[in-house]
């Protein structure tokens, strides 16, 4: 190894290194849970299932810049340095979030709104595209080995927080105002917390050290490095991470949506459900990551992760359309515990496959297309799979087909828990 891990944690780092994640996914998760305002507002029809299927393109538009993201910040992250692409990227999401806050609407600009809203979904998508993997790069990089697992949990400890506020903001948001003030000026509010939010997560970063992998030396470029020599683990990457997206926002994004729409809960009742299974999932996490370092492989916990999720899927499918709220919540807390055993494993698993002078690139870029292409796109496909056949239970194969997709990227990945990073 050309650098030397910290023999300890540092509290400070694992902070800093799950705030930024705690924004970006506050700001995606908040999106998704208004995506039916957010319809009602940028998108205007009178199809209920059209002006969702508007929103959700907005979020998977979003999704669609963060390979680009990836590829130009996570080339800075290793040219440049993990600390310099974790200040920009902060800065640039902050910016995003508080843009959506002052857009005006449908009613107010015509056409200009949801092309505005467009634009800075692309704006917001391509500054998180280094985010998440220039926060576990650092993590994992600065942990001592047994520690990676625990330290690598910590990104999404962040994200599953930043959901989990994002889910009660919008239920106290929905559960306080009435329809009029939602519509008005209410559902502006959460947004302009996230600004509030990334103003903090800019302080705390700035007193980051410049740890972990040093920057490539190499006149090649980091991103044509990890092409050249590890094209099939970038494949095998993008194919796990593509299944993993899916369930991800099938299950903590669409499915409350799934709950309002077609098994007849209030959006309020969804979202309680929702926040509590994200409240669980925050517990799960770090055990998971502390699991996986002492106790069970990596590859060995995403496998029976996502068989259960393959196994549980139409099941839960089911008691959300007819099961009422509570087996909803019922389902929806299934969900949560078992993408939790996955977000406490995966950031180390994945960064562990590749040698440190392009960790950053390759890590972003195949992380950043497999999102993009399944997490970023699927609650737009699940609605139209629904409006297209008529068949309510359509999303519960679709994530069956994720989760088994998932299965086969784990098993092609080399298990490097506990050992020495390449």
């Amino acid at each position: 190894m050309r650098w030397r891990a910290a023999a300890q944690l540092s509290p400070s780092a694992l902070a800093a290194g799950g705030i930024g994640n705690l924004l970006e996914w506050y700001d995606f998760g908040l999106y998704g849970y208004f995506a039916p305002v957010l319809g009602r507002l940028f998108f205007p029809s009178h199809d209920p299932l059209a002006s969702l299927i508007g929103a959700y393109a907005g979020f998977a538009v979003g999704f669609a810049m963060r390979p680009i993201g990836g590829a130009v910040l996570g080339h800075v992250g290793d040219r440049l340095g993990r600390r310099f692409v974790l200040l920009l990227s902060v800065t640039l999401m902050g910016a995003g979030t508080t843009a959506i806050a002052l857009l005006p609407t449908y009613a107010a600009a015509g056409i200009a709104a949801p092309l505005l809203l467009l634009f800075v979904r692309l704006f917001q998508g391509f500054s998180v595209g280094g985010e998440y993997t220039g926060s576990v790069a650092y993590l994992v990089e600065t942990a001592p080995a047994h520690r990676r697992g625990f330290a690598g949990s910590m990104a999404n400890i962040g994200s599953t927080a930043g959901v989990l506020l994002a889910a009660a903001v919008a239920a106290a948001t929905v559960t306080f105002a009435s329809d009029a003030q939602l519509a008005s000026w209410a559902w502006r509010l959460p947004f302009i917390l996230g600004g509030v939010l990334a103003t903090g997560a800019l302080l705390l970063r700035r007193r980051l050290r410049a740890d972990g992998a040093p920057p490539a030396l190499t006149r090649e470029l980091p991103l044509k490095r990890a092409v050249t020599r590890d094209r099939r683990l970038m494949a095998i990457a993008i194919l796990f991470t593509s299944g993993y997206g899916i369930v991800n926002y099938l299950t903590m994004v669409f499915f409350p949506v799934y709950a309002g729409q077609f098994g007849g809960l209030s959006e309020a009742h969804a979202l309680q459900a929702t926040t509590l299974a994200q409240a669980l999932a925050l517990a799960v996490v770090p055990l998971a990551g502390i699991a996986n370092d002492l106790i069970i492989r990596r590859r060995t916990l995403l496998i029976a992760a996502f068989a259960a999720e393959f196994a549980a899927a139409l099941g839960a499918f089911l008691l959300a359309r007819e099961g009422g709220l509570a087996g909803f919540a019922t389902a929806q807390l299934v969900f949560g515990a078992l993408l939790a055993l996955v977000m406490g494993t995966d950031p180390a698993m994945l960064s562990e496959q590749f040698p440190g002078e392009y960790r950053m690139s390759a890590y972003s870029v195949a992380f950043n297309l497999g999102l993009g292409i399944g997490g970023g796109t699927a609650p737009a496909i699940a609605t139209a799979l629904i409006a297209a056949t008529g068949f309510t239970l359509a999303p519960a194969f679709y994530l069956m087909l994720a989760a088994a997709a998932a299965v086969v990227g784990a098993l092609l990945m080399a298990d490097c828990s506990r050992g020495p990073l390449p």
